[in-house]
């Protein structure tokens, strides 16, 4: 069985091992890490070897720990990390590079166009129809979009969305509401299969499948990072929020997880908080009078404008993972409309939690 998981900021750690009467056998741990002593990492064999093969990623971690020789540096390489890997192991778990990625980026699409793309582009790579998919939105309007379990009327001043012409729709993932305007704002969607994700718990699924925005954001001179659960931040502030949805396979097969992420480019911030009832409440609460001092926008950190930076952010992808250029089919356009028409368009979904 053969593992594989980058560390969040760190190096890749690859696990390859057997089972044998249900526990860890010829365990070997490698990768582009660096450690010290040398004879750690024969510590980090022997720690795992024997243990049994239902041993959660907490325990594999905490027998790595206990071995370990005193004062061993690591460097790009975590226990914690060594143990996901060898859950991904056992899990079989896919990489990046089994797959023929596809890229999306179309026309401007209405918000709630937008919505049902996800969940029809997600639920084809559950299938085993499409690719896994990276999709740039672009936007036809300004919008909010409220996580699936949020407050209508807690997150979003009518008024002032009316006001502004702002079209509040929900999504079917969790997590906060996000205010997008056309020009203002990075959007993108990953689909794809839960076996990429096998093995990590829900909050390291995030990290992993924003390792390759991390590494954009670096060659274009930004120092980003992780901020659990599902934030990206610099040290000037936050730049963009992510959201998951897990989608269960047809006939309770092999399922997918869409990720689609928010990044703050040029946001209207006093806009913002005319239409974001919460963003009032979280300034109140840390005495902050103006909304700009929260959000540091990607043009003034990266001096490119905004096509810019996407058309980095694919390059990077595809330099990490490959990339090819495809398209929205015509029978999920329809599929979309139509859900469209039924659920992301209506009231009735949109106030689903009051």
């Amino acid at each position: 069985m053969h593992g594989e998981y980058k560390v969040p900021g760190g190096k890749l750690v690859v696990v390859d091992l057997d089972v044998e009467g249900g526990v860890l056998r010829n365990v070997r741990v490698a990768g582009d890490f660096f450690l010290e002593p040398d004879e750690a990492i024969l510590a980090i064999d022997a720690a795992l070897e024997g243990a049994p093969a239902g041993t959660p990623a907490a325990g594999l971690t905490a027998r790595i720990d206990a071995a370990l020789p005193a004062a061993t540096v690591m460097f790009g390489l975590t226990s914690e990390g060594v143990a996901v890997a060898v859950r991904r192991a056992l899990a079989h778990a896919t990489e990046w590079g089994d797959y023929d990625w596809q890229l999306i980026h179309e026309q401007p699409q209405s918000p709630a166009l937008h919505m049902a793309l996800d969940e029809v582009i997600t639920a084809e790579v559950a299938a085993g129809r499409r690719s896994p998919t990276l999709r740039v939105w672009e936007w036809a309007s300004p919008a909010v979009i409220i996580g699936s379990f949020q407050s209508l009327r807690n997150e979003v001043d009518p008024a002032g969305a009316a006001r502004h012409g702002v079209t509040v729709v929900r999504r079917i993932s969790g997590g906060g509401a996000m205010f997008v305007e056309p020009g203002n704002t990075i959007t993108y969607s990953l689909s794809v299969p839960d076996s990429l994700v096998s093995g990590l718990s829900f909050a390291d699924s995030y990290a992993y499948l924003d390792d390759w925005v991390l590494g954009a954001l670096g060659d274009m001179g930004i120092k980003a990072w992780y901020q659990p659960l599902n934030d990206i931040a610099t040290d000037v502030g936050k730049i963009a929020g992510a959201a998951q949805k897990r989608v269960v396979g047809q006939g309770g097969g092999p399922g997918a997880v869409l990720h689609h992420v928010t990044m703050s480019y040029d946001i209207d911030a006093d806009k913002m908080v005319e239409v974001l009832r919460i963003g009032r409440e979280k300034l109140s609460d840390k005495g902050t009078g103006s909304a700009r001092k929260r959000v540091d926008p990607l043009r003034r950190q990266t001096g490119l404008p905004r096509q810019a930076v996407i058309a980095r952010m694919i390059e990077s992808f595809r330099d990490r993972h490959g990339l090819t250029v495809g398209k929205v089919t015509q029978d999920e356009q329809v599929r979309a409309e139509e859900l469209v028409r039924t659920k992301f368009g209506t009231a009735e979904w949109t106030a689903r939690v009051p």
